[in-house]
């Protein structure tokens, strides 16, 4: 077997004049990996490569995989995803998967910009303030999820209301208003996390809602675990093919 065309010039494309030291060491696997990652699954989707590669870096995360990370951003920030872009993508995640993993991919995001050239730290991207940060968080879940967000606050025990607040406040409030990427493509990251993560199926369905809401539609949503599926495996792709398939129309 040997590295398609294809492959090898979607792949230099990502890293160029790169010498892969696992090519010498794990020639057999690089082949086999090379071959599907950066060939057969980009046959059946339509993902322009800048959302590929955001998509890919969000599901990285999930996976705790810092050193594919490293490898991708800089591959990405070669295709033309901006600086502000993938540091909002690293703090997409921090409601998603917690500060305990996000805190080193923060570390590696600042050391790759900085090797890249890029002056820190970025311009600020938060569009909401202490006193609207509710507010405004509630009127984009009410956008992506209808009127059930209300009946959740409203029907949320008494001493589990304030994730309900929380929620709101902080995860949509604090991170999904920012600047810096279009809440289609943050919905997008949102699924691709939860794809990583694994036995999210319940937030997952939410956020094929969520998706279809913002604008993406089920091939988009197909597409998207299509290129996940060599970060990630098959066995949380096919599950998240699976909640795809219950929640969209064929």
């Amino acid at each position: 077997m040997a590295i398609s065309a294809t492959a090898q010039r979607n792949h230099d494309a990502l890293f160029p004049r790169h010498i892969s030291t696992l090519k010498v060491t794990d020639p057999e696997l690089i082949e086999i990996f090379d071959n599907w990652a950066f060939d057969e699954v980009l046959r059946d989707s339509e993902l322009d490569v800048r959302t590929r590669l955001m998509v890919q870096l969000a599901a990285i995360i999930a996976c705790n995989g810092i050193s594919e990370f490293r490898a991708m951003l800089s591959g990405a920030l070669n295709v033309g995803v901006s600086p502000v872009e993938a540091r909002e993508i690293v703090y997409q995640a921090v409601p998603y998967v917690g500060m305990a993993r996000v805190f080193d991919f923060l570390h590696v995001t600042n050391a790759v910009l900085e090797e890249h050239g890029v002056s820190l730290p970025l311009p600020a991207q938060a569009t909401t303030t202490t006193q609207n940060r509710v507010e405004k968080g509630l009127d984009i879940q009410r956008a992506l999820f209808g009127s059930r967000i209300d009946q959740m606050i409203a029907n949320a025990p008494k001493d589990q209301l304030h994730f309900q607040h929380l929620l709101s406040g902080h995860c949509f409030g604090d991170h999904v208003t920012r600047n810096g990427l279009d809440i289609g493509t943050r919905e997008l990251l949102t699924l691709s996390m939860l794809a990583a993560l694994g036995g999210c199926e319940p937030q997952l369905a939410g956020h094929v809602a969520g998706n279809l809401a913002a604008g993406n539609d089920r091939r988009t949503l197909i597409d998207t675990i299509t290129q996940l599926l060599p970060f990630i495996g098959y066995p949380r792709t096919l599950n998240a093919l699976r909640v795809i398939n219950e929640n969209t129309a064929d």
